[in-house]
């Protein structure tokens, strides 16, 4: 398949190319590098333009240059405490810019557009796992940019037949298991690559907010989901929908969680680290447990985790962050 990949400069787009690749298909890289990498963009080794999917212009010189079987869309501001201070550019770059993209894929005949959504999109969960047929009811400006795209490519869908694959997921963490490319982000908001942070000495400690919830530990328990088990279910389900010409709505998660505490512990064994860890109040939103129910995505596209465990993620994690650190 040839593919547009918009962020594709960044920690889950460029996976997604690398899997792309491995896979033998054609990626080309759309990023504004305001978040990716220009080394993520420019070792991969495919087709690149540097700039912004708001640009109707840029947008059409690419469809022209390209025929694309499908548009995987990974450009997204992505701080949820960013996104209550200055939602403006959240609903801008978001939603606006998305809808400008869509324009194009609807103009150009793309069949087909996977959507790097979020489990944001539920806000507060009102069952201990989560499927999709939670409501949506997202809290924060982030959430509801992401849900607002969802709304559209249902519209979309009706009004012009673009079908589309929307993937939400959990917890992102990890890198690529050989270690060339990996998580990093400024400012790091991410419990493992912080934890992992103390343990090479970039920061005194981790601090564990809330110690007192309703968890067999005490503190809050997550769903923590593989980069590249994420690229694997993008190509899963844009395939799935160009073969069966079906949207698909799926969450990805691996359907069990780990504690702060148990992820403190695995950063411990891979490292040999005595890492320092400071208990701190609770911070306002954080609920007890966010667990993917994540079956329909195992059922309709085939999809199956291939690094479940925290401690294979933590030493993915943990050999990326030496390359590109130490």
């Amino acid at each position: 398949m040839n593919i547009l990949v918009t962020g594709g400069a960044g920690y889950i787009g460029r996976h997604t190319v690398q899997s792309l690749l491995e896979q033998g298909h054609s990626p080309v890289i759309l990023d504004n590098l305001v978040y990716g990498h220009r080394d993520f963009l420019e070792s991969a080794g495919v087709p690149y333009y540097i700039g912004d999917i708001a640009d109707a212009a840029l947008l059409r010189r690419i469809f022209r240059e390209h025929s694309f079987d499908g548009v995987m869309h990974f450009s997204a501001f992505a701080y949820v405490g960013e996104s209550v201070t200055k939602p403006d550019i959240y609903y801008r770059n978001n939603l606006m810019a998305t809808v400008e993209l869509l324009d194009q894929c609807v103009d150009s005949g793309i069949k087909t557009f996977v959507f790097s959504s979020t489990c944001a999109t539920y806000g507060e969960a009102t069952e201990e796992f989560i499927s999709e047929s939670h409501p949506q009811n997202p809290i924060n400006p982030y959430g509801r940019s992401k849900w607002m795209v969802e709304q559209v490519l249902k519209d979309y869908e009706h009004a012009f037949g673009l079908k589309h694959v929307i993937l939400r997921y959990f917890n992102a963490s990890g890198a690529h298991p050989d270690g060339h490319i990996g998580e990093d982000h400024e400012p790091e908001t991410h419990l493992i690559p912080l934890v992992l942070y103390a343990a090479m000495g970039k920061r005194p400690d981790i601090k564990i907010f809330g110690t007192d919830y309703d968890t067999p530990d005490g503190t809050c328990i997550r769903d923590y989901i593989h980069v590249c088990d994420l690229a694997d279910a993008h190509i899963l389900g844009l395939q799935k929908s160009l073969t069966d010409n079906v949207s698909i709505n799926a969450n990805l998660g691996n359907g069990s969680g780990y504690s702060v505490k148990e992820v403190i512990d695995a950063c411990r064994k891979v490292t040999g680290k005595d890492i320092q860890a400071v208990e701190a109040p609770r911070r306002p939103g954080d609920p007890p447990r966010l667990v993917a129910m994540a079956d329909h995505a195992r059922q309709e596209l085939g999809w199956n985790p291939r690094f479940a465990d925290i401690q294979t993620i933590v030493e993915h994690a943990y050999n990326w962050h030496r390359k590109r650190h130490d």
